[in-house]
């Protein structure tokens, strides 16, 4: 048994630490009230100190006694919410390279899909690239060990590590009748956490994998490179899958497509936890029309993003139910190496609501589905007909190429991404009505056809 001495020594450290804690945050109270808030911490203390020896000289195993305070910490932290949590040294480091966006590994976005380990995307320039893994990819297995009943983030730990390192994956792959081995190297994979393209002239695609603390940044030059081909439409901002990240990174990101206005705000118990962040003036865009995308893997910083260009009625939401992750959590680091990551606040959309537990209600609620255009039979047209008369209004060759691009871009996005199929299409029709609209406001006319002249009844 540990002596009496030894208990009031680690109880006396304890309650001290814990004294000058209550001394800092919390207000004066009276003698009586300060006398009944000692007496249980020190019941709790003793407890513990008594727990703590029982085990170190008694459990099966010698265990040293900071591996054992590192269980303590953690049995603490797991008792409040999910995302408070002790980090270790690696568990800190992995935490640091996440933000700042560079880390050992293979270079592919994965989700969850059915139950399997899914690619959602390779990173381009990676050894995952090079080595022609495709979306839609299942790892069945990474190094033999099977990825059934492993979660998403017990998989991406497993493909992470050193660089110059190998990684044999067990790919399953449609069309092909056998699973297959891909080795890779593990590289230094500095990501850019946002990826642009054209849809169609004048319709950009925007995808943000995560929140890093320079992703605003890398926002701003996805747009610059859209709008070199000239004023945008509208766009399509992908958050699917995103797991969110640096709140002040997502605050960013909102003031791109905002003119002003609130943002969110969070609210908590400490003074630091109440904060209000706004937008800045000028909207990146100039008003032209948004549709965000958002599923079950939406959370956090995308869904404050979602919120706020939902609130402020400056997009249109489409996908379905994002995860519902209203919480801020703030690294208290305890040394160089070890940190404490503790939920702080609960963040609010600009008009008050709080998502958490609820998630994001898409104004289009579209589900992931396999869809294919049906092949319809061989007609007769005007135009195959013998003798027919020609066209005489010939088009321009550049609206006929347009269209051309148009068309061979549905018909992949209708089989490879339903969801972002449906977006790009309510943006179409959304710029065909916007320029309709300018043409009458200009003309007083309608800018379907030419009117007919007047004429006098005899």
């Amino acid at each position: 048994m540990p002596s009496r001495s030894l208990r009031l020594i680690a109880s006396s450290v304890l309650l001290s630490s814990l004294s000058a804690v209550c001394s800092a945050q919390e207000p004066k109270a009276e003698a009586p009230e300060v006398e009944i808030k000692q007496e249980l911490p020190l019941e709790a203390l003793k407890r513990f100190a008594d727990v703590f020896n029982q085990i170190r000289q008694g459990y099966v195993k010698e265990i040293p006694q900071s591996e054992l305070m590192d269980y303590a910490i953690r049995g603490m932290m797991s008792n409040l919410d999910p995302h408070s949590v002790y980090l270790n040294k690696e568990a800190f480091n992995e935490l640091q390279d996440s933000t700042s966006g560079e880390f050992g590994g293979i270079g592919i976005e994965v989700g969850k899909e059915n139950g399997f380990i899914t690619v959602i995307s390779p990173i381009d320039d990676t050894p995952a690239a090079k080595a022609g893994l495709q979306s839609g990819d299942v790892i069945l297995s990474i190094d033999g060990e099977s990825m059934e009943n492993k979660t998403l983030s017990e998989a991406i730990d497993r493909m992470r590590g050193e660089a110059g390192t190998s990684i044999i994956l067990e790919i399953g792959r449609s069309g092909e009748s056998q699973p297959f081995d891909v080795e890779l190297e593990r590289a230094n994979i500095p990501v850019k956490s946002t990826r642009e393209r054209l849809l169609a002239p004048g319709i950009g695609y925007l995808r943000i994998s995560q929140f890093q603390r320079k992703t605003h940044e890398d926002v701003g030059k996805s747009l610059d490179k859209l709008l070199e081909s000239g004023e945008l439409s509208g766009l399509v901002l992908d958050l699917r899958n995103n797991p969110g990240g640096v709140l002040q990174a997502s605050v960013g990101v909102a003031d791109h497509f905002l003119d002003g206005g609130l943002v969110v705000y969070t609210e908590g118990r400490i003074e630091d936890a109440a904060a209000e962040y706004e937008a800045t003036a000028g909207d990146r865009l100039n008003g032209a029309p948004i549709v965000v995308l958002i599923n079950r893997g939406s959370a956090s910083a995308s869904e404050i993003v979602a919120g706020a260009l939902q609130d402020q009625k400056r997009a249109v939401i489409m996908g379905t139910q994002s995860f519902g992750k209203g919480s801020v959590q703030t690294v208290l680091p305890l040394s160089e190496e070890i940190a404490v990551k503790l939920t702080t606040a609960l963040y609010f959309t600009p008009s008050g609501r709080s998502i958490q537990a609820e998630g994001i209600t898409p104004d289009i609620n579209v589900e992931r589905a396999k869809v294919t255009a049906v092949a319809s039979g061989r007609r007769i047209s005007e135009a195959d007909l013998r003798g027919h008369l020609e066209n005489v209004q010939a088009e321009d060759k550049a609206e006929q190429d347009e269209k051309a691009f148009n068309a061979e871009e549905s018909l992949q996005l209708l089989d490879d991404d339903n969801q972002l199929f449906e977006a790009f299409t309510l943006l179409k029709g959304l710029s065909i009505l916007q320029q309709r609209v300018s043409v009458r406001a200009a003309t007083g006319t309608s800018d379907a056809a030419p009117s007919e002249p007047e004429q006098e009844a005899p």
